[in-house]
C-alpha cells in the first residue's frame, strides 16, 4: 500500500480536489505581503502552483492557474468591497456581485499565464526555470496597463523590503523579483524531481545558492549616493473620516486642525496628504494661505498640501501646491483612478451608482518636473501613482526625495493602506531614494533609501509624524532602464520556447 503522504498527495494535485489546492494556494501568498509580510510564503505558494501546472494541458492549466488567481485576489483585494459599499452608497448585493466579478476578472491573468506556458510546451528545465516565470511576469506586466492599470499584489512586492531577493530590485524592479520569485519556486520544483536521483539534484540546488546568495550580497551595494545634508521632515496624519471630508460645513474645521498642526511643527519641510485641503485651491480663504506662507517663510520652510485645483464647472486636478519659502509650485496628478476619479467612456452611468465626489479629474501632463523645495528636488506622486515604478522614474536622476500623498480611508480597516505602503517601500529600493509618506488615516511614514521604514504613525489616529530624511543622487540601472530589460528577457524566453516547440 502507497504511503499516506504520497496519497495525500495525488489527491490534493489531481481531480476536483486540485482547485481547492489552488485556490488556497493563492490565499497563502496573501500573507507574503504586508502586513503580514511572511515573504517565504510566496514561494511556497508558487511551488503549489507550478506543482499544478505540472499537467502541460493548457485547458486544465488555465483552470488551475484562474482558481490560484481567485484565491490571491479575492483575499488580496476583497477591500473594494468596502469602498463601493461602504463609502460609495452601493447596494451590498451589488457592491458584492462586483467584488467577486473583479476579483473573477483578475483572475484571468494568472490563468492566461499558465495556458500560455503550456502552449508552448518547453521541455522540463527550461519549462520551470525560463517559461512559466515568463510568461507570468508578461501577464502581470499586462495587467499593470490594461483598463489603466491595476498592479496590486503583483508577486514581487512580496521581497520588499528584507525578502532574500530585494537586493535585485534596483536592477530589475518589481517584475524582475516577480519573474525571480517563480524562478527560485521553480527550481524548488525540479530540486524535488530530481532529489531521489544522485547526482542529479546538484543543478538545482546550485542554482538556487546562486541566485538567493546574489540577492543577499546585492543588498549590500549602495547604488546612490546621499546629497547634502539631512533634511527635518513633518507628515502630517489628518484622520479625517471619509463620510466628513467633503462636507461644506466640515471644511473650515479641518483647514483649522492642519494650520493647528503645522504652526506645531519645526520641520523644513511639511508634507499634507491627499486633498487634505477639501476645497479647491482658488477658494482657499485668502488670509489663510497667506497665514501658511508667512509662517513658513519665517522659518525658512516649505509646505506642501493636497487640494483640488482647477474649476469644477471646467478642468479640474488632483493637485499638491507648495507654499513657503520657495516659490509656490504645483504638481497635477496624471495617473488617475479608473471610476474613482474619472469614469471611461460607455461608464457614465456609473455615476448614478456609485456617489464618489470629484470623481471626474482631469490628467495633469506626463512629465512635470520635481518641486523645488526645501533645498530639494521632491518628486511628487499622488496615491495610486506609487504603484508604477516605470512612471516614477520620469523624475530621476533630477529628484533627489520621493512623496506619496495618499488617502486610503476609502478602504477602511483592511490590508489596502499596508499593501500600498509596500510599494512604496518597493519605489524606494527601485529609485535608491527616500519616500515620504503623508496620509489622511494610514500607513504614513519615513522609507529610505533601501525601502526600510524608519518610523510611522498609528493608523486611525491623527499625529504628526516628525523625522529626518536625506536627499539622494545618482541612478540605479533600473530607474535608467525601467522595465526594458525585463521585457527583452520575456521576449527571448518565449521566442526561445516558441522556436523550440516547432518541429
Amino acid at each position: 500500500m502507497p504511503p499516506i503522504s504520497y496519497l495525500v498527495q495525488k489527491a490534493a494535485f489531481s481531480g476536483r480536489l486540485r482547485y481547492v489546492t489552488a485556490l488556497i494556494s493563492g490565499a497563502l501568498s496573501v500573507l507574503a505581503f504586508a502586513p503580514v509580510g511572511w515573504w517565504g510564503l510566496a514561494f511556497v505558494s508558487l511551488f503549489l502552483l507550478i506543482r499544478l501546472w505540472e499537467n502541460d494541458s493548457p485547458r486544465q492549466m488555465f483552470i488551475d492557474g484562474w482558481w490560484f488567481g481567485l484565491g490571491l485576489f479575492g483575499a488580496g483585494v476583497s477591500w473594494v468591497y468596502v469602498s463601493m459599499a461602504v463609502y460609495g452608497a452601493m447596494p451590498a448585493i451589488l457592491a458584492a456581485l462586483a467584488t467577486f466579478l473583479f476579483c473573477a476578472f483578475l483572475a484571468l491573468f494568472p490563468a492566461v499565464a499558465g495556458w500560455l506556458a503550456a502552449r508552448l510546451s518547453a521541455p522540463g528545465a527550461m519549462r520551470l526555470l525560463l517559461v512559466i516565470p515568463a510568461c507570468w511576469v508578461l501577464l502581470e506586466w499586462l495587467r499593470g496597463w490594461i483598463l489603466s492599470g491595476f498592479p496590486w499584489l503583483t508577486m514581487g512586492y512580496a521581497q520588499a523590503p528584507a525578502g532574500w531577493l530585494a537586493g535585485y530590485a534596483p536592477l530589475v524592479g518589481v517584475y524582475g523579483l516577480s519573474g525571480l520569485s517563480f524562478f527560485v519556486a521553480g527550481a524548488l520544483v525540479w530540486l524535488m524531481q530530481r532529489a531521489w536521483f544522485p547526482g542529479l539534484w546538484v543543478a538545482p540546488f546550485f542554482l538556487l545558492v546562486v541566485v538567493l546568495g546574489t540577492g543577499e550580497g546585492l543588498k549590500h551595494i549602495e547604488w546612490t549616493k546621499p546629497l547634502g545634508q539631512p533634511l527635518s521632515v513633518a507628515l502630517l496624519q489628518g484622520n479625517i473620516p471619509q463620510e466628513m471630508k467633503w462636507r461644506p460645513e466640515r471644511a473650515a474645521q479641518t483647514l483649522a486642525e492642519y494650520a493647528d498642526r503645522i504652526e506645531a511643527t519645526q520641520a523644513r519641510l511639511i508634507v499634507l496628504p491627499e486633498t487634505s485641503l477639501p476645497v479647491f485651491y482658488s477658494q482657499l480663504p485668502a488670509a489663510y494661505v497667506d497665514d501658511m506662507r508667512q509662517l513658513a517663510r519665517s522659518r525658512n520652510a516649505d509646505i506642501l498640501a493636497g487640494v483640488p485645483t482647477g474649476d469644477i464647472g471646467g478642468a479640474y486636478y488632483n493637485s499638491v501646491a507648495s507654499f513657503g519659502a520657495s516659490p509656490t509650485q504645483f504638481y497635477h496628478k496624471q495617473h488617475l483612478v479608473a471610476f474613482g476619479e474619472f469614469v471611461p467612456m460607455g461608464f457614465r452611468w456609473i455615476v448614478n451608482v456609485l456617489h464618489i465626489p470629484l470623481s471626474d479629474f482631469a490628467r495633469g501632463d506626463k512629465h512635470q518636473a520635481p518641486l523645488k523645495v526645501a533645498g530639494q528636488h521632491v518628486a511628487v506622486n499622488i496615491c495610486y501613482e506609487d504603484v508604477f515604478g516605470q512612471e516614477i522614474i520620469r523624475a530621476l536622476p533630477e529628484a533627489n526625495l520621493l512623496a506619496n500623498v495618499t488617502n486610503d480611508a476609502w478602504f477602511g480597516e483592511t490590508f489596502a493602506a499596508w499593501q500600498h505602503a509596500q510599494m512604496s517601500q518597493m519605489r524606494s529600493l527601485e529609485t535608491g531614494r527616500y519616500m515620504l509618506r503623508a496620509t489622511n488615516t494610514g500607513v504614513t511614514a519615513i522609507i529610505d533609501q533601501k525601502g526600510r521604514v524608519l518610523s510611522s504613525l498609528p493608523e486611525f489616529e491623527a499625529g504628526t509624524l516628525e523625522g529626518v530624511a536625506q536627499g539622494y543622487a545618482g541612478l540605479t540601472p533600473y530607474a535608467r532602464w525601467g522595465n526594458l530589460p525585463v521585457l527583452i528577457w520575456i521576449a527571448v524566453a518565449l521566442s526561445m520556447a516558441w522556436f523550440r516547440r516547432r518541429p
